[in-house]
């Protein structure tokens, strides 16, 4: 298969519980971390979310797009299946990137999360017992600080 009439790019199949959501999305993620801020855990009703960033235009919903359901923030929203509820992606950057949840990933993608980012606002009631790194906050930001530059929030 070939992303999007381009070749040399695997997609990969995604789903929402039901089924009414599906997308693809090339397996070319930048990162994948799993991420322990509040609002993740709140999101997703679990300890950590593993998600994987991409560009956007590297992302296409291929049935149920009119049974999505935004759920707007400053500066990004989420989007979840409106039957079932699963959270599929964040759209973040001004809707230029978009933040996959991995476990609505149908296929192996071919990255893997490589840290735990926001751990200092992590559930209390987990322990992380892996050996990724792990960052306070943001791995950008605690790049940043060892380095003396800043970081736009």
């Amino acid at each position: 298969m070939t992303h999007l009439g381009l070749a040399k790019s695997r997609d990969l199949a995604g789903s929402c519980q039901c089924g009414s959501v599906t997308y693809r999305v090339a397996d070319e993620f930048t990162f994948a971390v799993n991420c322990h801020c509040s609002i993740c855990r709140r999101a997703t009703g679990a300890a950590f979310k593993p998600l994987a960033g991409i560009e956007r235009e590297k992302l296409c919903v291929t049935s149920g797009q009119d049974d999505i359901q935004v759920i707007d923030a400053e500066g990004w929203h989420d989007e979840r299946c409106g039957r079932c509820g699963s959270f599929l992606f964040s759209v973040v950057r001004d809707g230029t990137f978009a933040h996959i949840a991995m476990g609505t990933l149908v296929d192996d993608p071919s990255i893997r999360p490589t840290a735990h980012i926001f751990v200092g606002s992590k559930a209390p009631w987990f322990t992380i017992t892996d050996d990724l790194p792990q960052y306070e906050e943001h791995i950008v930001a605690e790049e940043n600080q060892a380095r003396g530059t800043a970081q736009a929030c």
